[in-house]
Order: structure tokens, then C-alpha cells, then sequence
């Protein structure tokens, strides 16, 4: 009996504290200039996921090409794309970012 429950309580933990990555397509922007974030300084990645917008982490906000861009640039322009990643501490921790607009 020992034995099951303690089983039984590993299980619930370690389902409890697993957390999971979810795929979304996701609007994806400057945080400060399109989203409206304002406790960070300067201009970093964000997402906004069901109308609520989170600073990403794992990307930069360059690395798609110039943030400052006039017609692709973040600071500029709100894009889709498909994201992966969890949701902790009210920022998104990214593991993957594909474009899926078609901007050029």
C-alpha cells in the first residue's frame, strides 16, 4: 500500500510540474513599439497570445532581419508566425519562431 501511494504521488508531481511547450501562430512584433509593453527598455520581441502580449526569450528581435525595417521590421510592422514554446513568469520562453506571413 506504501508502495502505491507513493507511486501515486511521483506520478501527480512529476505530471504536475512538466511543463508542457504549445505551438501557436501568434502575432509577433516589437513589445514597446506595437504592443505596448513598457517594462523593459529599449525594443525586444514579443508575442501576443489570446489579445495578451509577452516579452519572448531564446530569440532577438533582429534576428529575423532589421527590426527597424520599413516594411518587415518588428519596430514597424505586427507579423504572423508559428511559435513554440511555454508560457512561465509572464514571458514567453520560445524554442522555435517560424515566420508565416508573407512579407518581403
Amino acid at each position: 500500500m506504501k508502495k502505491i501511494l507513493f507511486l501515486s504521488v511521483l506520478i501527480i508531481t512529476l505530471s504536475c510540474s512538466n511543463k508542457k511547450e504549445v505551438k501557436h501562430v501568434a502575432e509577433i512584433s516589437c513589445g514597446q513599439c506595437q504592443f505596448e509593453l513598457n517594462s523593459e527598455t529599449g525594443c525586444d520581441l514579443a508575442v501576443r497570445i489570446d489579445n495578451k502580449a509577452y516579452f519572448v526569450d531564446g530569440f532577438d528581435i533582429d534576428a529575423f532581419g532589421d527590426a527597424h525595417d520599413e516594411h518587415t521590421g518588428f519596430c514597424e510592422v505586427i507579423r504572423k508566425a508559428e511559435i513554440m514554446g511555454v508560457l512561465e513568469n509572464g514571458r514567453f520562453k520560445a524554442s522555435s519562431v517560424k515566420l508565416v506571413d508573407d512579407l518581403k
